[in-house]
């Protein structure tokens, strides 16, 4: 900076946050120059280790990626066949109550009568 000061005649007194500041701009500019020059030797020149790394990247996202599949459907098929053995028990209950009361039925004492069929009696005799 000094050398182009030189050129224009005296520089202008500067402060010293004013110089800092023009430092860290020449600081970030080579710094973008080196990353600019890296970038380019990097899309001239792809690195295979990058390349391998990327390939292995991608099998085990492709793994773990199957593996939440393959756990996510394991849990629905579970949740499923606990709902189907939840209706079936549902299901026998129901069938245990009808056999129990078909029973019943069968094997009630003739003497006892239903209570509906005493109120048809009943009425009948009124009549």
């Amino acid at each position: 900076m000094e050398s182009s000061a030189g050129v224009l005649g005296s520089p202008p007194e500067l402060t010293p946050l004013e110089q800092e500041v023009l430092d860290e701009y020449e600081r970030l500019s080579d710094n973008m120059k080196k990353l600019a020059s890296v970038l380019e030797d990097l899309a001239a020149n792809p690195s295979t280790a990058i390349l391998d790394n990327l390939r292995d990247l991608e099998r085990k996202t492709s793994l773990v990626f199957t593996a939440l599949k393959s756990s996510v459907y394991n849990i629905i098929l579970q949740q499923e066949m606990q709902q189907q053995e939840m209706h079936e028990r549902e299901m026998q209950q129901q069938q245990q109550q009808q056999q129990q009361q078909q029973h019943e039925m069968r094997h009630r004492d003739p003497d006892e009568t239903d209570p509906r069929m005493d109120t048809e009696m009943d009425m009948a005799w009124d009549e």
